[in-house]
């Protein structure tokens, strides 16, 4: 085998491939919900969403993250309006009476690996672009969501068990970022104040 073929069967030997699959499991917030009826769309990249890395300073990393932020955005979302459904498609055939949609993607996903091989631990970015629409389907608010999450320990046997684990962090940080921020996006705290101003004088007219 020359010098070329050498090298290449070590390059195959040396590399390694890792597959990540992340299932969580979220708390339910407590708190004041909004008097809004809202449909929420994942799409099908949102529900599997996978990301790949194959870098020549990296081993290769596969990160399946679909099924635990479709889990934990049911259930953010769930606990914050008065009435949540979760829509099969969009923008056709919506149900009546939806006061928004919102439909929520993921923009970028990053990790650190740990300095150490011996050390399991990881830093992960999630950022995700959220859209609110009307029934109409025009567009009422977009803003972004950015996550941070770490590994909590470095005793774990895995490198694939350290990474899930960071990005579970990760996911709730997104949990609250979503429940706390909602109100403070600028349109969407005008949007309320009027619906909430709707409903004062639908209320006092009954009352007449």
């Amino acid at each position: 085998m020359g010098e070329l073929g050498a090298l290449t069967a070590v390059a195959l030997l040396t590399a390694c491939a890792h597959t990540v699959s992340v299932d969580g499991e979220f708390p339910t917030p407590v708190g004041n919900q909004h008097p809004l009826t809202v449909g929420v769309y994942l799409s099908d990249d949102f529900r599997q969403f996978t990301y790949s890395e194959n870098r020549d300073d990296r081993d290769e990393w596969n990160i399946n993250t679909g099924r635990a932020q479709k889990n934990l955005f049911e259930t953010v979302l769930g606990s914050m309006f008065r009435e949540t459904i979760s829509l099969a498609q969009y923008p056709s055939n919506l149900p009546r009476g939806l006061d928004l949609v919102i439909v929520p993607e993921v923009r970028e996903l990053q990790f650190t690996m740990p300095r150490e091989t011996r050390v399991n631990i990881f830093e992960v970015w999630i950022k995700y672009d959220m859209h609110a629409y009307n029934q109409r389907g025009d567009s009422v608010a977009e803003w972004v969501i950015t996550a941070y999450g770490k590994t909590p320990t470095a005793f774990l046997k895995s490198q694939e068990a350290a990474l899930a684990q960071a990005i579970n962090v990760a996911l709730r940080d997104a949990g609250a970022t979503l429940y706390t921020g909602f109100d403070q996006v600028p349109e969407l705290q005008a949007f309320i104040a009027n619906k909430q101003r709707a409903l004062t004088m639908k209320t006092s007219t009954e009352d007449e």
